[in-house]
């Protein structure tokens, strides 16, 4: 039997109204969703469906309006038990430059730890295992702000393993990345995952990345309006789109090359061409 992680129990979080003006609304209404550990979710939804504010409430920044959010049996009801839960399961922000607090890459991934009293020993090992994990070893005497915006994200993901988490929730962490470091932080997010075994939730936009995950939950009106596997989801071309979603890119191409199965990954896309152009030429 599978164990869970992260528990959300018709969870809504209301925004109040500011001293601006600006109204109150609801951004997220009455979730309910397991995290298992050892999974690897992605969570899709377009601008204001809400997967950011959930994604809050699960690491305990926010405590919800209603319901209950538990992370390994601790309900996040109080301001200490969520520092407990921020201990179980980290989380990395859209913006890397946000998140880096020192001059050197490698006192920026201790500082965790070190404000968990772990001894300086410890902190020495964790930090470089954390880096050479996230392949930034070389450069953990570097300034950060000489870093790529992939290489700083991968910073920010070093210090969330440096503190032993089970668990991360990555909030559109390549949202501000170019191509190739998008490439760089999605294969780090794969590794933890599936070598190391630490739960990912990933909240992203970007169809190809969600192809990787075990699960795809999708939003909208901030609510989860379907989950299943990438498979199951992908093949809701339409249902997607009436919610301003898309198919991954080799999806939209395999479908214009006339396959109905629902093909996901460049290499699955290659597979299909080889054999049917193997059939044809015999």
């Amino acid at each position: 039997m599978r164990e869970k992680l992260i528990e959300l129990k018709n969870v809504t979080y209301t925004y109040e109204a500011d001293e601006e003006g600006a109204p109150g609304y609801t951004a997220v209404r009455d979730v309910s969703l397991d995290i298992y550990k050892g999974e690897f979710v992605a969570v899709l939804g377009h601008n204001g469906s809400g997967k950011s504010t959930m994604a809050k409430t699960m690491n305990a920044i926010f405590e919800p309006t209603q319901g209950t959010v538990t992370v390994n049996g601790i309900v996040a009801d109080s301001e200490e038990k969520g520092n407990e839960i921020r201990r179980i399961v980290g989380m990395v922000f859209q913006n890397p430059d946000n998140q880096i607090v020192a001059t050197v890459v490698e006192d920026d991934v201790a500082f965790g730890p070190e404000n968990l009293g772990v001894e300086p020993s410890e902190i020495r090992r964790r930090v470089d295992d954390a880096l050479k994990t996230v392949g930034m070893y070389e450069l953990r005497e570097r300034e950060p702000h000489k870093l790529s915006g992939g290489q700083k994200q991968r910073v920010a993901i070093a210090g969330v393993l440096a503190m032993q988490t089970q668990g991360i929730i990555l909030d559109e962490p390549t949202a501000m990345l170019d191509p190739t470091g998008r490439e760089e932080v999605l294969k780090t997010i794969i590794r933890l995952n599936k070598e190391m075994g630490i739960t990912v939730v990933l909240i992203t936009h970007f169809m190809d990345e969600a192809v990787h995950a075990d699960r795809v939950v999708v939003m909208d009106g901030g609510t989860v309006i379907a989950e299943g596997t990438p498979q199951e989801i992908f093949s809701q071309e339409e249902f997607l789109k009436a919610h301003s979603l898309d198919i991954p890119q080799t999806a939209q191409l395999c479908r214009r090359l006339g396959f109905e199965e629902c093909i996901l990954t460049p290499d699955e896309c290659v597979e299909k061409l080889t054999s049917v152009l193997g059939g044809a030429a015999q």
